[in-house]
């Protein structure tokens, strides 16, 4: 779906700073289930959330794409070696619902991260919420923002790698499909690989639905084995589009130097 000027001009402008819409989506994220999603990230380093923004939310964080006042960096992809396509780092302050996301997301999945740490037998423990996250972020040196839109058109991809940022790392993020598949994109499926230690990497592709989003570990994560728990490491991407154009957010919890 592509929208002429006036149209993402109306879009833009809903969004920008929109308390119904932050609320809205913060009770919808409050609704999840979220003893299913800890269950799956401990047991298989990711978890399908379900619905996170209702199709016009979906639409309106799309239209803001092409406003470059809004982000503060622009990256093509190609430039890089990183696959094709581009994304754009949005400035602060972030648009509304992805302060509201953000910010109940994080709250939910705290205490799996911690739950984490200990089993990796890591010092230190994660903040219960985010502004203290951001905190400890940004009196590292971390001041950046993460979350970002992605788009892809045809023959787009993006490689398998980590969204890492700085020392200070949250182990879990969140990736929300803009685009409806098999409508507005074919091709284009979310991968995620782990890399088990003495053994061949495991691949997974995740289906999303416009509006779903994903959890998925950013580095490493504990896995139960035969002789107790042990790391894995995982990766993340995107397979090529083969027509139309995908859109994404992303949402990173920690802050980039």
């Amino acid at each position: 779906m592509e929208f002429d000027r006036k149209e993402r001009d109306d879009l833009a402008g809903t969004i920008g700073h929109n308390p119904p819409m932050a609320k809205s989506v913060t009770g919808r994220i409050d609704r999840l289930d979220w003893d299913r999603i800890g269950a799956e990230l401990d047991g298989n380093g990711y978890s399908l959330t379900g619905s996170l923004l209702t199709a016009a939310e979906c639409d309106r964080l799309r239209a803001l794409y092409p406003d470059d006042a809004l982000f503060r960096s622009h990256v093509h992809m190609a430039r890089h070696g990183f696959g094709q396509g581009e994304y754009k780092y949005f400035r602060y302050p972030l648009p509304e619902p992805i302060p509201a996301i953000r910010a109940a997301v994080y709250r939910r999945i705290a205490p799996v991260a911690n739950g984490w740490q200990q089993k990796l037998g890591v010092y230190g423990r994660f903040p219960a919420d985010l502004d203290a996250m951001l905190a400890r972020c940004h009196a590292a040196g971390q001041s950046r923002p993460t979350p970002l839109l992605l788009r892809y058109g045809p023959g787009d991809y993006n490689c398998l790698h980590q969204d890492l940022y700085g020392e200070e790392l949250f182990p879990i993020q969140l990736a929300i499909l803009l685009s409806q598949p098999g409508e507005e994109f074919e091709g284009g499926e979310f991968v995620l690989t782990e890399q088990r230690p003495r053994m061949q990497s495991k691949a997974q592709v995740v289906p999303l639905a416009k509006g779903h989003g994903v959890l998925f570990a950013v580095n490493q994560r504990p896995k139960q084995g035969t002789r107790g728990v042990y790391r894995v490491k995982m990766r993340h991407g995107v397979s090529a589009v083969r027509s139309g154009a995908r859109l994404t957010a992303g949402v990173i919890f920690h802050d980039a130097a």
